[in-house]
């Protein structure tokens, strides 16, 4: 942040960035720290993210269920977040009004798509968890693609009709044609009421369904004690991979006061830049269905895996074991519903198939 004007009753300050969106300041040296570990870290969560949606899109297998289609349009909506990122401060030094006030109005766009699925994927999470689904809800996704797209844009647009000058940058003119300027929302009570306040409702939302998850999986270890150190780790998966899907280290800009405030800072920019490397190794490299696919089609040799490899073994190891093929019964099955929802026990690399990746669309 830099002082644009100061005197004897008060200084004014502007920030370039968007590590902690100029609500909390720090010393110049502590600025340029965070501003290049935001820029690194948007930079590798924008491969990762490309190479999830790729993953993704490349394989019908894994895009069947919910979960998996509400992962892709938060990981499209985060990927457009950090790419503006990357490039928002170049556009910005070409000191025109409309190139930033564009810029400006789609960072904003992608900041609220990306919260808004966030929160969608909570929501989904909790109906998955406590409603079980047992009604046909017709065109859900259509739906949550319609409320996860249209707010934003709806947000956007009211502040484009009311106040197009809300968007812009808060340095003046000569500063604006420093490489340190920056597209943003340049009004506070926008910016407050569009930001902040949508920011606190989605991890209210996301913090509630966040400890509903943690109360079903003690539930769980209390009905089926279990002291393995594979048990703890795959507990431990799901609260990580719970904490990045949902958003949860955004809590950390709302407590980076006092003392704390500047290693908290650092944990927040870190944490939140590598956002998409975290979604892409929870939910690509440690689960097992998409490793399956890699192996399939892109492996050779003995790492290559065939399409019926895992039914034959289960079938030969069920037949010396049992003599023949065992059917599970509808009852046998709801037995375990609650379980599964939480965690999907054949799958030890995934962080909570059963929450967020492992409910299927009704038809």
């Amino acid at each position: 942040c830099e002082t644009v004007m100061s005197n004897a009753t008060y200084t004014s300050c502007s920030c370039d960035h968007l590590t902690h969106f100029g609500a909390l300041l720090v010393s110049s040296v502590y600025e340029r720290i965070l501003t290049i570990i935001s820029y690194l870290g948007s930079g590798i969560s924008s491969i990762f993210l490309g190479v999830t949606l790729l993953t993704y899109s490349a394989f019908e297998k894994l895009r069947r269920d919910y979960p998996s289609k509400i992962l892709i349009n938060l990981s499209v909506a985060l990927l457009g977040l950090n790419m503006l990122f990357l490039v928002n401060s170049w556009l910005a030094s070409f000191n025109s009004n409309a190139i930033c006030i564009t810029v400006a109005a789609f960072q904003h766009y992608f900041f609220l798509a990306t919260f808004t699925w966030m929160g969608l994927g909570a929501i989904n999470m909790y109906l998955a968890l406590v409603k079980v689904f047992n009604s046909y809800v017709p065109s859900y996704i259509l739906k949550f693609c319609a409320l996860g797209w249209g707010l934003p844009l709806l947000v956007v647009s009211l502040v484009l009709a009311i106040d197009i000058n809300s968007y812009g940058t808060g340095l003046s003119r000569e500063i604006l044609q420093e490489s340190t300027a920056f597209c943003w929302l340049k009004n506070d009570v926008t910016f407050y009421v569009t930001v902040v306040s949508f920011v606190t409702l989605v991890m209210i939302c996301n913090i509630s369904v966040f400890v509903v998850v943690l109360v079903q999986i003690r539930k769980m270890r209390v009905n089926k004690p279990s002291s393995s150190r594979k048990g703890f780790l795959h507990d431990l998966r799901v609260v990580a991979s719970l904490t990045f899907l949902l958003g949860l280290t955004w809590i950390l800009t709302f407590v980076a006061w006092g003392p704390a405030k500047t290693p908290l800072l650092y944990l927040f920019s870190l944490l939140n830049s590598l956002q998409g490397f975290f979604i892409f190794l929870f939910y690509c490299l440690m689960k097992d269905t998409v490793r399956k696919q890699w192996r399939i089609h892109f492996c050779c040799g003995r790492f290559r895996q065939t399409e019926y490899s895992d039914w034959s073994r289960s079938v030969t190891l069920g037949a010396k074991a049992k003599g023949g093929l065992k059917v599970s019964s509808p009852s046998m099955n709801s037995e375990t519903t609650s379980e599964r929802k939480i965690s999907d026990t054949s799958n030890s690399g995934t962080s909570h198939n059963g929450v967020f990746l492992t409910q299927h669309r009704k038809q």
